[in-house]
């Protein structure tokens, strides 16, 4: 019983305002299917919820743990909460934290998606997103499971959009960002420049014209500002050609 949770990469992000205390957005979110974390239900006796695999990380603050209690509050399933006293959930990770390609929230949506099927939930996708809109702004994406999407709203908001995924190279420096400084950062310092309805054209284009047109990483995606104020060093790894996936630090290129 084992499910991959693909990383993403924001091929644009861009804020268009600002609501009790989150940040609302259109972008283009991307899923790349050569680096995965591998969720994984093992037999074992546990006497209440148990992860392996994500050292450092608390267990209540865990995006696998958020997301198995608000799976549990949501269906009210003894299944569910008896399954988790016979396995344990081992996760495999190769996608680093704090890099702007969405692991904690790829881990919840696939844990929730195997979870459905193995306890015989019965949710369905937009079911599942909802529940999952509760975890983290990004999950509904990992649960719909897109190749690629644009993602607005407040991350609730999830339309597939077809397009062949385009081979990228991923650059990840060992800095690790703090989404939530980088958004509060980013509500200080530039909030009031945005313009919300400036990219919306956006939406209807292919990735890779979007990218050939914008060559600057600085209009592609909003964050890389605060998140260069936050951490200055990211400056370095900043080269022609590459772009910056969401609160970061990574950094990704069209391969050609």
């Amino acid at each position: 019983m084992k499910i991959c949770a693909y990383a993403k990469v924001n091929i644009f992000l861009k804020i268009t305002g600002h609501k009790d205390g989150y940040h609302s957005l259109i972008s283009r979110f991307m899923l790349v299917d050569s680096l995965c974390d591998v969720i994984e239900f093992a037999p074992y006796a546990c006497e209440s919820f148990t992860i392996k695999g994500c050292d450092g990380i608390a267990r209540n603050d865990n995006s696998i743990y958020k997301a198995f209690v608000a799976l549990s509050d949501y269906t009210g399933n003894l299944d569910l909460i008896n399954f988790f006293y016979t396995h344990k959930v081992r996760v495999t990770k190769k996608i680093p934290s704090g890099a702007g390609l969405g692991g904690g929230s790829s881990d919840a949506g696939a844990f929730m998606r195997l979870a459905n099927r193995v306890c015989h939930l019965g949710l369905n996708d937009d079911e599942l997103a909802k529940i999952g809109s509760k975890v983290g702004a990004d999950v509904p994406f990992f649960i719909y499971n897109y190749k690629s999407a644009n993602v607005s709203g407040f991350g609730e908001i999830v339309e597939v959009f077809n397009e062949e995924p385009l081979e990228l190279e991923i650059m990840t420096p060992k800095i690790h960002c703090d989404t939530t400084q980088v958004y509060k950062s980013f509500k200080a310092n530039f909030l009031n420049k945005i313009e919300p309805d400036g990219y919306k054209k956006w939406l209807y284009m292919p990735s890779k014209e979007i990218l050939q047109n914008n060559s600057s990483i600085l209009e592609v995606n909003d964050l890389y500002k605060s998140a260069r104020l936050l951490y200055p060093q990211l400056q370095n790894y900043a080269k022609e050609g590459w772009f910056f996936s969401g609160s970061g630090s990574s950094f990704f290129r069209v391969v050609e």
